[in-house]
């Protein structure tokens, strides 16, 4: 039945959704302490799916150490990358430092390729079980399920850390006025290498909660972080409820779309749907007001 059929299409979108939801929290963990628009956020969520299965399949890791030593090396990698070659540029304008971020993720993409190879990856489900089975024939994927817990626990995790510890606030700082958080002895460089470390992290459980029910692939971070950027920028720029809210809708007008659409219009569906919200909300739907207020 047609409501059945829809329904699916929603539960599929959700799973979709969470992923985007996933990759647009690391934009905003940047964003909150530096505003610095990191496009390379798209290569940290595949290399923490590409590096866990290189774990498993090439150096005999179990399933956890994997993915613990993929999300390590990845937080590794973003702190390197912001120290080498962000850091040297922090006080240029803004379009320079975002087209470093471009060739950051080009340089990462091909390096992948040379040290994962090009074919595509996947790794197994986190949990051997039958998909749970809804009324009307709806089934639900466990891995889905993990996905969509994975994001809601991210989501509380950053909003906690932003509200309630003493480098949440400071990033904050940080991000408002860098020059006056360094007068009052806020050491806004040490804070904004923490916050690439945890958007690098961020992205790498995103790479490896997706790799088992998406496949991936070297060249696979570029739509990952237009996805996660649509998502970050319909939910309200700068809030992680905006990035969730952003990236589910994302996903759910994606998946009901193609099953009623060829698949070819994906893409096309996601930013235009991104046009149409910043024109009738340009501020996205979370983003009623300014940035600098108390965020959610």
């Amino acid at each position: 039945m047609l409501p059945d059929l829809i329904l699916q299409f929603l539960l599929a979108g959700l799973t979709t959704g969470a992923v985007y939801a996933l990759i647009a929290l690391g934009f905003i963990a940047i964003y909150r302490a530096s505003n610095i628009l990191n496009l390379a956020q798209g290569e940290f969520v595949m290399l923490g799916g590409l590096t866990t299965v290189f774990l498993m399949t090439r150096c005999g890791f179990g399933y956890l150490p994997a993915a613990l030593t993929a999300v390590a090396a990845v937080t590794l990698a973003g702190l390197v990358v912001q120290r080498a070659i962000i850091h040297p540029v922090r006080d240029e304008p803004v379009l320079i430092r975002i087209m470093i971020t471009i060739g950051i993720s080009f340089f990462l993409s091909g390096s992948a390729g040379l040290l994962f190879g090009t074919n595509p990856a996947s790794l197994p489900p986190f949990i051997a079980a039958a998909p749970v089975r809804l009324p009307g024939g709806i089934r639900v994927d466990v891995q889905s399920i993990v996905i969509l817990g994975a994001t809601l626990l991210l989501l509380l995790l950053l909003f906690g850390f932003s509200r309630l510890t003493f480098m949440g606030r400071a990033m904050e700082a940080v991000s408002t006025d860098r020059y006056g958080a360094d007068i009052t002895g806020i050491p806004s460089d040490f804070i904004v290498l923490a916050a690439f470390g945890i958007s690098a992290a961020v992205g790498a459980v995103a790479g490896i909660c997706i790799t088992p029910v998406f496949f991936t692939q070297y060249n696979a971070g570029g739509i990952l972080a237009l996805k996660g950027f649509a998502a970050a920028v319909i939910g309200g720029w700068g809030r992680y409820s905006g990035a969730v809210l952003g990236g589910l809708l994302l996903g759910v007008i994606e998946a009901v779309g193609i099953g009623f659409m060829p698949s070819g219009y994906r893409d096309a569906l996601a930013f235009g749907t991104l046009m149409l919200i910043l024109y009738l909300r340009p501020k996205g739907l979370l983003g009623s007001r300014a940035l600098t207020e108390a965020r959610k």
